[in-house]
């Protein structure tokens, strides 16, 4: 993987849990297509892995830059976060379009769309400007209908701005005091809301708008807050003890069902403010001490991110396939095992071939330093 030449060293299990945990949003994805509502849907609690994420992200950044601001500007850590980022955003929104128009069934009629409308959403995407609900051209109310996803990397950005301009400059007990008070509402949200869980965020609507930014605003500075006061356990088979954590956590059937909506709140509570910290901070403490391990991890780190961002196209083409042909899964299996592998494949290939060669020249032509492969 292309890396700045400061680049500190990498924290592989890790890399290899964001990897084991995209991998799961795929297939939660998959099982959309036969869920009915949040009540039925299989791997019920994927849209978790959201705040996962997060909080890896929050931890991965406080450990990369909260000592460097003393030599590095905010419009230097704008710049290498939109490099390591955007580049992905952008070839996401390249193959949402690209398939538009290979999606239509019952929930959504792509023919009917301009073809104007289609480069017109396309820029839009490409530059992570959000649609309004109402206006964007799939009718679902998605911020990003070409490629669904994005919708978190909007947020990211967001907790990114945040970071430098005022997270960053907060003692230690003033971020603590920000958690918490973050968390309460997260909690609120998910226990008092209307809807039982936290899976929002992908609209610009008032609740999913306020329920995506208190997921965003707890687990990154959640993860910023772990990263400082980080000190590592001797823990071992972190990898694989972490790893079926993750998968486990976000399996989870739905708890409560629609007559006891507070129930799942307050699962989604305890995996985003406790499970999924102690999650991370068990990742960072291991250490991965086989080649075998090692290799795995590498191999779902770098893939990690590419895969998220250009699997969801296949998810509405899937959709679709199931919804026109009025397929149960075992009927469809065949296509759910093409989608994932497919995916992971494409994932690797864009990674190789795309990801690392873009953010190689952005880097030597906009912050002129070496760059490591």
């Amino acid at each position: 993987m292309a890396a700045f030449a400061d680049t500190k060293p990498h924290y592989d299990i890790l890399d290899g849990l964001r990897g084991v945990a995209a991998i799961t949003v795929v297939c939660f994805h998959i099982f959309e297509a036969f869920a009915t509502s949040h009540i039925d849907q299989r791997i019920n609690h994927g849209y978790l892995a959201v705040d996962f994420f997060f909080i890896l992200s929050g931890f991965v950044v406080g450990y990369a830059y909260d000592d460097r601001w003393k030599k590095m500007k905010t419009k230097d850590f704008i710049k290498r976060r939109i490099i390591r980022l955007h580049p992905m955003v952008v070839m996401g929104a390249i193959i949402g379009a690209i398939m538009f128009y290979t999606q239509g069934c019952s929930v959504w009629d792509v023919s009917v769309v301009p073809i104007m409308a289609l480069l017109i959403a396309t820029f839009l995407n490409m530059l992570l400007i959000p649609a309004t609900p109402g206006t964007e051209i799939r009718g679902v109310g998605e911020m990003y209908p070409l490629n669904g996803p994005s919708w978190s990397l909007f947020f990211e950005y967001i907790g990114n701005i945040l970071y430098a301009l005022f997270i960053r400059k907060l003692s230690t007990k003033a971020l603590s005091v920000l958690v918490f008070v973050v968390g309460c509402g997260l909690a609120a949200f998910a226990i008092l809301g209307p809807l039982g869980d936290i899976c929002v965020g992908f609209s610009l609507n008032k609740v999913d708008f306020t329920g995506g930014s208190l997921r965003l605003l707890f687990s990154f500075s959640a993860g910023l807050l772990l990263s400082r006061i980080f000190k590592p356990a001797n823990i071992k088979g972190a990898f694989w003890i972490c790893s079926l954590s993750v998968v486990a956590l976000l399996a989870v059937p739905r708890i409560g069902g629609d007559e006891h909506l507070w129930m799942n709140g307050i699962y989604d509570t305890m995996c985003a403010i406790v499970f999924f910290p102690l999650l991370v901070y068990l990742g960072a403490s291991g250490k991965s001490t086989d080649k075998y391990t090692t290799r795995i991890c590498k191999f779902l780190g770098d893939i990690s991110y590419p895969l998220y961002m250009v699997h969801y196209p296949f998810i509405y083409l899937y959709y679709a396939w199931v919804k026109n042909n009025d397929l149960t899964f075992q009927e469809s299996f065949p296509g759910a095992a093409a989608v994932v592998i497919g995916s992971i494949i494409l994932a690797y290939v864009s990674l190789k071939f795309y990801d690392i060669p873009v953010r190689k020249y952005l880097t030597n032509r906009f912050l002129r330093i070496t760059v490591k492969i």
